[in-house]
């Protein structure tokens, strides 16, 4: 399969000059350098004390889904027949998760729960990543070979629009109050802002080199971004929709998450493949400096955080494992294994289902055919 991976981005890719407008363009901040961590001691396999749920993994080049139990950090299933599983969501209300297929360029709806299939929706070429508003009316899709996001109606299982945006988009973020999309351009300086009642870009905002994912903080009043080809984490100020500052972090960072309490930016740090990181870097919100390095697996490349900012799930792409971190000790309690190439990571709070069998295949509907929602 020919596309390309985030992941493994050479610094022999031509990288596009940042210009700003001499008119009106704000400074350009100062970095924040990274302080040397004193790393924590790894104690791994330790159950996650009183958390229900289960975390989503897509294992892109396994084109399967493994499903963690978050209560006992152990695989409860693994789901097969995502062909280029590249990235997934669940939805707000934890009864669905869709996940994208990048070969088959699909929006796939399964249950949380029987882990059935619920229906399909075709995206655009090669989709990256996939994320529902707070309503869950609504889904978009990042389209890196077609410069596009898709927009689904959730309840009719239809694109409804085609947005066109910056050069290869990959991670995306709905405002917590619903607003607004942004969207990090990987071969590009810039995120696009879409307008989630009109389904149009407003706007794109410079930022720096290669833009992977973005963040909201959960008042919605600030969003965060890896710059890849900065090895840095930048935020932005949503009302004005000007670059705020920039913070260095390990190399080659993807994925970026803010804990639901407000106190953290986890940033995974992956490197490439020829020389991967293995760290995650935890950024201070009030202070925004980096206040301690995690030691997690080779390739840190997905992040997410359980809904009480306890836990963090981080995908290691080179290594196909999961690393727990528990926030409090800043240490890592677990290590999971999962399908080949970890890539996107998400938490569902609802209970894991008992008596699952150990492997499923999925159904995949042909010619759009879709199940009613659950």
């Amino acid at each position: 399969m020919n596309k390309f991976l985030i992941w493994k981005i050479t610094p022999a890719l031509i990288i596009a000059t940042v210009v700003l407008s001499a008119c009106g363009a704000p400074a350009e901040p100062e970095m924040t350098e990274q302080p040397a961590q004193t790393q924590p001691e790894v104690q791994p396999n330790q159950p996650a004390a009183g958390l229900d749920g289960t975390v989503w993994v897509a294992d892109e080049e396994g084109n399967s889904i493994t499903v963690i139990n978050a209560a006992t950090n152990q695989v409860l299933t693994t789901l097969t027949g995502v062909e280029g599983a590249h990235n997934l969501q669940v939805a707000p209300d934890g009864k669905t998760v869709w996940a994208v297929s990048g070969h088959d360029s699909l929006a796939i709806m399964i249950d949380a729960v029987t882990f059935e299939v619920h229906g399909v929706v075709p995206t655009g070429m090669m989709p990256a990543h996939i994320v529902l508003t707070p309503d869950g009316k609504k889904a978009y899709v990042t389209n890196g070979d077609d410069n596009t996001v898709t927009v689904i109606d959730v309840e009719a299982m239809s694109v409804i629009a085609t947005i066109p945006v910056g050069a290869y988009p990959h991670g995306l973020r709905v405002s917590p109050d619903g607003k607004w999309v942004y969207v990090a351009n990987a071969k590009s300086t810039t995120l696009s802002v879409i307008d989630v009642a009109q389904d149009v870009k407003v706007t794109d905002i410079e930022v720096g080199e290669r833009p992977v994912q973005v963040g909201f903080s959960p008042d919605g009043m600030v969003n965060y971004f890896s710059l890849n080809g900065e090895n840095a984490l930048g935020k932005v100020d949503v009302a004005a929709q000007e670059l705020l500052g920039k913070v260095a972090v390990g190399v080659g960072p993807i994925q970026v998450f803010v804990s639901p309490n407000n106190q953290y930016i986890l940033v995974a740090n992956q490197g490439t493949e020829e020389k991967p990181t293995t760290t995650v870097s935890m950024v201070d919100v009030a202070t925004f400096e980096v206040i301690a390095t995690v030691e997690t697996g080779k390739g840190a490349h997905g992040v997410v955080i359980d809904p009480s900012s306890r836990y963090a799930y981080i995908s290691n792409i080179y290594e196909d494992t999961v690393s727990v971190i528990d926030l409090e000790s800043r240490s890592v309690i677990a290590t999971i294994p999962t399908g080949d190439a970890p890539n996107g990571i998400s938490f569902s709070p609802l209970p894991a289902p008992a008596n699952v069998a150990l492997e499923i295949q999925l159904e995949i509907p042909e010619g759009g055919m879709n199940m009613p929602m659950p």
